[in-house]
């Protein structure tokens, strides 16, 4: 079965999203920016997320996730929490 690791940032509005998105784009460091700006607890851990497969986050998630380019940043991405930024560290 695939799995994947990745780090996100959760914020409430798709402009925050882009703003952070633009940031991070700019040179700005992921597990900073997740750190400062994430509604998530995994935002302490500068949004990471561990290793996990399909089915296991929302569909949404899974389907940026599991489709996405690796070590890219993905996003925003719409779920029921708000909006995210992604990042797939690795996928198997």
């Amino acid at each position: 079965m695939a799995q994947a690791t990745a780090r996100h940032i959760l914020v409430d509005s798709e402009a925050k999203c882009e703003e952070l998105k633009k940031a991070i784009e700019g040179g700005q460091d992921f597990a900073e920016v997740a750190k400062q700006h994430s509604s998530c607890p995994s935002g302490r851990n500068g949004g990471d997320l561990g290793s996990f497969g399909p089915g296991q986050m929302v569909p949404e998630f899974d389907q940026a996730v599991f489709n996405g380019e690796v070590n890219t940043v993905i996003g925003p991405v719409k779920t029921q929490f708000g909006y995210h930024l992604l990042e797939v560290t690795s996928r198997s």
